[in-house]
């Protein structure tokens, strides 16, 4: 099986350790981010394009978050490994770049191949396992990306893992949307053909659940979970119908924290003939009941649909592949908390984009070194000068 949704083209190299005790054998991002240009001419450029980003990232591995703080630990980090970064990208060292030639990098840089380098250099270190694994699809909007009235910029981004709730999981792709969130399901089919989907489910919300994208997971060699919601009221109406109440509880548990205790439970069925959807085997029901420590209760239902057949995915395996769509809830939830990313008002050309493809860089390295406490970690990483750069395997 693989390894991950995107075919992984070198086998050897290693996941980072927690600690950091090692030399990094694979130095491959900044070779990667060599081929990322920003439009400028090579004649007379003293600061490439890949030092640039690769002190920006380092930057934002330590937590930083905007140009002026970013510049100000770009001027502390050592000569060596400033000197080491240049060298290595064919350049003379030219001192430390200013504020201004970061902010003209960064808004200049071609967001579609900067993806392309973070989604290679992630996956060549993401390590597998012998459980097939999920691919979650959301979007989420950069909100503080555009001047009162202007069009922000909406990304959608695949998250891999292991399924169910994976705290390890990381990003593997990102496409934006052109702006608008009903552009979503085009923009994940065109960004879903590049990735290696066998033996891979891929989950979403309701948005995605239309017959175009399920045909392409379908083609690709993949399966699909996905909620059912009234925005597709014809086929919600025809699993609302089904004997729900007779059906036996396939799968059920309890969690408590956080002053509360969830009960999930999950009834599945064969899919029913007729079904106006292509490729469902079974429809599921899941039912989320919420005790509060102060006696209150509630309850949500969710209705589904998926490709897999009951010998490869019980109700157990479908309840995991649900619960494990929050991951990427979750991985947004970090650049707003952690990055404050919807309070930042970078707006010029592709700042917003490059400096949220270098946060998914960031956390998914943190991930890959062992760490899943994103905000501790980020100060971790910020308490010594060269640590960032041996997260990303930038130091010799």
């Amino acid at each position: 099986m693989p390894q991950s949704a995107i075919l992984v083209t070198d086998p050897s190299s290693a996941p980072l350790s927690g600690d950091l005790s090692f030399t990094p054998s694979c130095h491959g991002l900044l070779d990667l981010v060599l081929a990322v240009g920003d439009g400028r001419s090579d004649q007379g450029r003293d600061h490439p394009v890949a030092v640039v980003l690769a002190l920006v990232a380092a930057a934002t591995v330590a937590g930083l978050k905007g140009y002026t703080a970013i510049s100000g630990r770009v001027a502390d980090v050592p000569t060596d490994v400033l000197d080491s970064l240049y060298l290595r990208a064919e350049a003379r060292p030219a001192g430390r770049p200013s504020r201004s030639t970061l902010w003209r990098v960064c808004t200049d840089t071609d967001g579609d191949v900067l993806d392309t380098v973070i989604a290679e250099w992630t996956t060549t270190r993401h390590a597998g396992s012998d459980t097939p694994s999920q691919v979650r699809l959301d979007g989420k909007t950069v909100r503080g990306s555009a001047a009162t009235g202007g069009e922000q910029l909406h990304l959608i981004a695949a998250l891999t893992g292991a399924p169910g709730p994976d705290p390890t999981a990381v990003i593997i792709a990102q496409t934006p949307t052109d702006g608008a969130k009903t552009r979503e399901p085009e923009a994940a089919r065109a960004l879903l053909e590049t990735l290696d989907l066998r033996d891979v489910t891929v989950t979403a919300d309701a948005l995605h659940t239309v017959k175009a994208t399920a045909d392409l997971i379908h083609q690709q060699g993949g399966h699909f979970v996905l909620p059912v919601k009234q925005n597709r009221a014809a086929l919600f109406d025809s699993l609302d119908a089904l004997p729900w109440a007779a059906t036996p509880i396939g799968h059920e548990s309890t969690e408590t924290g956080h002053g509360r205790t969830t009960r999930r439970t999950i009834r599945v069925l064969p899919a029913p003939p007729g079904l106006r959807f292509p490729h469902v085997k079974q429809v599921w029901l899941i039912e989320r009941y919420v005790t509060t420590s102060d006696g209150k209760q509630s309850a949500i239902a969710q209705l589904g649909i998926t490709s897999h057949p009951a010998e490869t995915a019980g109700p157990a395996a479908i309840a995991a592949f649900n619960r494990g769509q929050w991951a990427i809830e979750t991985l947004h939830f970090i650049r707003d908390t952690c990055y404050r990313e919807d309070q930042s008002r970078i707006r010029t050309r592709s700042g917003p984009r490059v400096l949220a493809s270098l946060r998914n860089l960031a956390i998914n390295a943190l991930r890959l070194a062992g760490r899943t406490d994103i905000t501790e970690a980020t100060r971790w990483a910020g308490r010594d000068m060269t640590r960032p750069f041996t997260i990303l395997g930038l130091t010799r």
